[in-house]
């Protein structure tokens, strides 16, 4: 199995160490260097039909890519689009769903399928629209996100609640809410009113038993910033 692991503490790199035979997968343009034993192939991960869901789900690269041990054993270092810390992830006893650009790889094993969520989770959260991102199979998953990353536990009764542009990736079995407040009264209108003057924007509120990534960085804020900056 290929072994993954984060190099660094600002902007790290994904050294991953690889013996004959073996493939992983990974977003396209994510590989920085790889060893002359291995191949880089660009392929339709699950066929046309996937990768044009996974491109409307979570905006991800119509082909990704794959690298294989054909010659021997190799290393190969990857990155993540946008500045941050990465986070390796088991997947098979309990799956995961992931926000629009966490994706970074996965090993051969590691399946990212396509689902709908209700109406109310695809108008307001930040994770691919009618469609989400999901794993399946077994192995390991490698995601991303702007900044620093953490990892949160939420147990039954103890519901949590993220704004919405911090999340990054969360166990599948979790049930998720999105709303324009952290408060539960006041009305649509009061809510929306109350969600422009804290700032707060769309939050997500996790119920259950299961683990929430997120990031410290808000994409969209740093955009508007940089964007405001540069005039």
């Amino acid at each position: 199995m290929p072994v993954f692991t984060v190099t660094g503490d600002i902007d790290p790199f994904l050294h991953v160490s690889m013996t004959r035979g073996e493939t992983i997968y990974c977003e396209s343009g994510a590989m920085v260097m790889m060893e002359a034993a291995l191949d880089l192939k660009g392929k339709m991960q699950g066929g046309i039909g996937s990768a044009l869901m996974r491109r409307f789900a979570n905006g991800e690269s119509f082909f990704q890519q794959h690298i294989e041990a054909v010659r021997g054993d190799g290393d190969c270092l990857l990155s993540p689009t946008l500045p941050g810390a990465m986070q390796i992830i088991e997947v098979g006893q309990r799956q995961y769903l992931l926000s629009d650009g966490a994706f970074v790889a996965a090993s051969a094993k590691v399946e990212l399928k396509v689902r709908t969520q209700s109406l109310g989770n695809a108008l307001f959260a930040d994770s691919g629209g009618f469609f989400v991102t999901e794993t399946s199979g077994t192995g390991q998953l490698i995601v991303s996100g702007f900044g620093a990353l953490n990892e949160l536990v939420v147990e039954q009764g103890k519901d949590i609640t993220i704004d919405n542009s911090h999340v990054v990736a969360w166990d599948s079995s979790l049930h998720y809410t999105p709303s324009i407040t952290t408060g539960n009264s006041g009305g649509f209108l009061g809510n929306l009113i109350n969600s422009q003057t804290s700032g707060e924007g769309i939050v997500l509120r996790f119920s259950g038993n299961g683990k929430v990534y997120i990031c410290s960085r808000n994409r969209a804020s740093f955009q508007a910033w940089a964007a405001g900056s540069a005039r």
